[in-house]
């Protein structure tokens, strides 16, 4: 799994890790070295004296000369006997603690005798326990160096990914020509990165160009046909027509509504925040919802379903009328398809509203999916390609909203729209 740590931490904690490894195995070393430098040293000191003392002072009958720190033990020897705590030692070099105090002890086996001689060592190790303590100072103060040292580089090293990065937030690249960003760096990996960033953009721009030279010229080449359709719809209307001719009329000036209002939903969807003339906010809440509520009542009404538009709650919001009009009409448009008999209510709240129905209902495994492009239920109705909730979704998205379903415990589906979700809040199904 790969680490979440930010990476100039983790450039920090590799360099103390490995400053750490290779201070330790030094200190350690020094430790090791004293140890053998002090058995070697101090068995040849011992040795000579013990010598010096065999056959010289014993030999000529003479007490062994030895300094106050030093003491001469023999097993043959009554007035020399080993101690308990020396007794059963092994020949050559050997350390002894005795509760606070330390001796070195020096054993020779010659025709069957033992010698020893005993020297304390509290001199020495004072002097050893010094040295271990400048060491372990050492050690501590490299580990803290090398966390200072290791911090510095860390930045120094992220300092060009951090500008990229910033360079990267801040400019709007998309939509403004915005010089390249490689020049700026050396040709290392930062400079590579910066490079491959510019010519992703320079592709991704070229995209965006084309996707907005299409709707211009869709929605130019789609506004004046549908004009025509319109304004013929309105000469045929002022003719004597049959009730099943004027029914028809209505249906074709209906669909050209909706196809006019599509053809405005998608411009705007094609264009930026930064054209803030195509996100005009200027439309409450209850006004849009009672303009598709004459739009669709009489639909629901013709399929012998009871329509219910209700008002729990009051908002004071003005929103973006084809935007809402959108989500709003394709959520109704979805109740009347899936319902056949019933109710289908339009549920207007603070800061949101719902759309009810008492239809076939959607199956809960299946409450995410419906969201996506060209995904239909499996009693998809009509002619349809599952585009309308992945419109729905978009938009949406583009606003900054929500949209929750949900299966109703009576029966049927409801979907809830909430224009000020958490900021945590996504497309989910509860």
């Amino acid at each position: 799994m790969a680490s979440k740590q930010p990476f100039a931490r983790r450039i920090l904690i590799a360099f103390v890790l490995m400053t750490t490894l290779v201070s330790g195995l030094f200190s350690l070393s020094i430790v090791a070295v004293v140890h053998v430098l002090e058995e070697h040293l101090v068995s040849e000191e011992l040795s000579r004296e013990l010598d010096t003392v065999l056959h010289e002072d014993l030999k000529h009958g003479n007490r062994p000369r030895l300094d106050s720190s030093t003491r001469f033990f023999a097993s043959n020897l009554p007035g020399y006997a080993i101690p308990e705590q020396y007794a059963g030692l092994s020949e050559g070099f050997n350390e002894v603690f005795d509760g606070d105090k330390a001796f070195y002890v020096y054993v020779q086996e010659i025709n069957g005798n033992t010698y020893q001689l005993v020297q304390e060592q509290h001199e020495f190790e004072a002097r050893e326990q010094a040295l271990f303590n400048v060491v372990l100072a050492g050690f501590l103060l490299t580990v803290v160096g090398a966390w200072a040292l290791g911090l510095i580089m860390a930045r120094r090293v992220m300092a060009p990914v951090s500008r990229l990065a910033q360079q990267v937030r801040h400019r709007d690249q998309l939509h403004t020509l915005a010089p390249p960003l490689a020049p700026d760096y050396p040709d290392d990996e930062v400079g590579q990165l910066a490079a491959a960033f510019d010519s992703t953009l320079g592709q991704v721009r070229q995209s965006l160009e084309r996707e907005r030279l299409f709707t211009s010229d869709v929605s130019h080449e789609l506004r004046t046909p549908l004009m025509v359709i319109a304004t013929s719809c309105e000469l045929l209307a002022e003719a004597a027509l049959s009730p099943r001719e004027r029914q028809q009329l209505e249906r074709i000036t209906r669909t050209c509504e909706e196809m006019r209002e599509l053809v405005q939903t998608f411009l705007q969807l094609a264009r930026s925040k930064a054209n803030e003339t195509a996100f005009v906010a200027d439309s409450s809440l209850a006004s849009i919802a009672a303009a598709q509520t004459e739009r669709w009542e009489p639909m629901f009404n013709d399929k012998g379903l009871t329509f219910q538009h209700a008002q729990e709650g009051n908002d004071n919001g003005l929103y973006n009328a084809t935007f809402l009009g959108t989500v709003m009409a394709n959520l109704l448009r979805n109740a009347l398809h899936y319902t056949e008999h019933g109710l289908v209510r339009l549920v207007l709240e603070e800061g949101g509203f719902r759309v009810e129905d008492s239809g076939t209902g959607i199956p809960q495994e299946q409450h995410e999916q419906i969201f996506q492009p060209f995904v239909r239920g499996p009693q998809a109705r009509g002619e349809g390609l599952g585009l309308g909730l992945s419109l729905v979704k978009r938009i949406c998205a583009k606003q900054g909203w929500s949209i929750t379903v949900h299966s109703r415990a009576e029966g049927g589906t409801c979907f809830t729209v909430r224009f000020n979700p958490p900021a945590n809040e996504i497309f989910t199904s509860p």
